[in-house]
């Protein structure tokens, strides 16, 4: 079965077309994104930018087209943090279903999580008996997963996201020390709120924001998902990148090797983010993944036709 499974985040729209056999294989088709700042204004306002919805709801309707014509039989669709903030999230969604066809559900942060950790732990092939934290690093949101071997994974949802700490925080370019230190003192807050006790062995990032230092790191003039999934990125690198993202202006930034000039302004607050989450949990690097929610909804589909049988 060709399955599109659609990714309407904060940030960024992205649509992965894949052939799903099951029990466990999924052959990539095709795999679309683009940055449409859904989540725009909606951290201080809760209602959405009326440009930022439109240029969504254009890239939506794309993508849906698109994975249509590669035969999609079924396509999946998914929003997170910024439908989940916005007052009029219901509207945006019945726009959606009025012009494309597709239903957009909004999940939960648990529910996202979820669909991050099944994409992790199929796309990486983690060993189940290390202690695994994944990270998914959104726009508006910050996923964390912690797995350990006999127990059920722990999922939670964060107020951690690179378009909403640069919307709270960063006034001035390149930012501020002081901005700087502020950023860390906000993932710092949050994570320790979070309690958890936990001494990962393996962390594995998802997301833009991870994938994007990668390629940034790699100096990669054209993204090479090949080269991305898999990497082993050293938080000396992390460290490294966030000194390069925050010596530049924004037009500077956007110049950059491996990075897309529509993340440059959120970029500096996605990597403190990340590793201001490897120091909190003593880590020394992170599995950079490629494969996000969108593969995690299309592993979902294909155990729920597993299960059907």
């Amino acid at each position: 079965m060709k399955i599109g499974a659609l990714d309407v985040g904060s940030n960024t729209v992205l649509m992965l077309v894949a052939e799903a056999t099951a029990p466990a294989t999924i052959a990539k088709i095709a795999d679309m994104s683009r940055i449409t700042r859904l989540g725009r204004g909606v951290d201080a306002a809760r209602a959405l930018d009326p440009e930022s919805a439109a240029r969504t709801l254009d890239t939506i309707d794309e993508f849906a087209s698109r994975a249509r014509e590669l035969g999609a039989e079924r396509i999946l669709a998914v929003a997170t943090a910024a439908l989940r903030d916005a007052r009029d999230g219901a509207e945006f969604i019945a726009r959606v279903k009025q012009r494309t066809g597709v239903t957009l559900e909004i999940i939960s942060g648990e529910s996202e999580a979820r669909l991050s950790w099944l994409a992790a732990t199929r796309g990486l092939k983690i060993d189940p008996s290390e202690r695994l934290l994944v990270v998914d690093i959104g726009g508006g949101s910050t996923e964390l997963i912690r797995a350990e071997p006999g127990a059920t994974p722990n999922l939670t949802s964060l107020q951690l996201g690179s378009v909403r700490l640069t919307e709270r925080i960063v006034r001035h370019d390149p930012p501020t020390a002081r901005e700087a230190a502020d950023l860390r003192l906000a993932c710092d807050e949050l994570l320790q709120k979070l309690g958890w006790e936990f001494a990962p062995s393996v962390m594995v990032g998802i997301a833009g924001t991870v994938t994007t230092i990668c390629a940034v790191t790699l100096g990669l003039h054209h993204y090479d998902a090949s080269r991305v999934h898999g990497y082993r990125l050293a938080r000396a690198q992390v460290l490294e990148a966030i000194a390069r993202f925050g010596a530049v202006t924004l037009e500077e930034r956007r110049k950059m090797p491996g990075l897309e000039p529509g993340r440059a302004d959120v970029i500096f607050a996605g990597a403190a983010i990340l590793e201001r989450v490897m120091e909190h949990f003593g880590l020394d690097e992170v599995i950079v993944s490629d494969q996000g929610v969108r593969w995690g909804l299309v592993w979902q589909a294909l155990d729920q036709m597993a299960a059907a049988r």
